[in-house]
């Protein structure tokens, strides 16, 4: 009489087996393109790309002739207000209230991964387990006034990325919770 109890048990082992390393591969902690997605994705939506990484001070004058043509285009979208100081050849710039909601760096937006186009080995650095990145993004939540002519003109950067998206890198940490940008 044949074990169909045994045979069922031997059937069912490498289904079990092949579920718990499914599962392990599934967890937030393992190195996929889809974790660093989500990792990558919630880091940018608290961190914009902006104008003026360094924050000037405002009022803020210039002298400089590329400055003042960005300063410029912020102006025409009515996110400053222009003074001259003919006796410096200086060119002051104010916000208005609704350059207030952008000043002092002037954000546009925010990434959302398209596609992690490579990462390196995970590795201990730092204190943790980490990678190296390397992903291609569109901008998300763009503001109208960036998306105006003599902005894009006087900002190219910011120009390509709002239009066109763009590569880029990031290093990743392994934490108990997922990936996350180290900070």
């Amino acid at each position: 009489m044949p074990n169909y109890h045994s045979a069922r048990t031997v059937a069912i082992a490498p289904l079990a087996l092949s579920l718990l390393l499914a599962l392990g591969c599934n967890s937030k902690t393992a190195a996929t393109p889809e974790n660093f997605t989500q990792a990558l994705n919630t880091y940018f939506l608290s961190h914009s790309d902006c104008l003026l990484p360094e924050a000037p001070r405002f009022p803020f004058e210039t002298t400089d002739s590329v400055k003042t043509k960005q300063m410029d285009s912020l102006a025409q979208s009515q996110l400053l207000t222009r003074e001259t100081e003919p006796a410096i050849h200086a060119s002051r710039y104010t916000p208005t209230a609704i350059g207030a909601r952008y000043a002092p760096r002037f954000c546009y937006g925010h990434r959302e991964v398209a596609q992690i186009v490579s990462f390196t080995p995970p590795a201990q650095a730092n204190g943790f387990v980490e990678t190296k990145v390397t992903y291609s993004y569109t901008m998300k939540d763009v503001p109208v006034w960036a998306k105006g002519a003599t902005v894009q003109a006087a900002f190219p950067a910011m120009a390509e990325a709002t239009t066109k998206g763009g590569t880029a890198g990031q290093t990743l940490a392994q934490t108990m919770a997922g990936w996350q940008v180290p900070e």
